[in-house]
């Protein structure tokens, strides 16, 4: 249903918020993903954040998040 309504979305014009939805929920788990793996190498700051998202086929989405973990004393 969300992507038949974002479907007409796109034919009509607008924004889907089923879909901005996912894509906010995929961003926060990229960077919380992003904090606990700095930690874990003893990091205590990410630089240099790079967000992408693609479409893998009807329905399915993926961030890609790159970084570069840092420490600063």
């Amino acid at each position: 249903m969300r992507d038949f309504l974002a479907g007409i979305t796109d034919i009509i014009g607008g924004r889907s918020g089923a879909y901005e939805s996912k894509l906010a929920e995929g961003r926060e788990v990229a960077i919380n993903e992003m904090k606990a793996k700095a930690r874990a190498i003893g990091a205590n700051a990410v630089i240099g954040v790079d967000l992408d998202y693609e479409t893998l086929r009807e329905g399915m989405m993926m961030v890609i998040a790159t970084r570069t973990a840092v420490r600063i004393k």
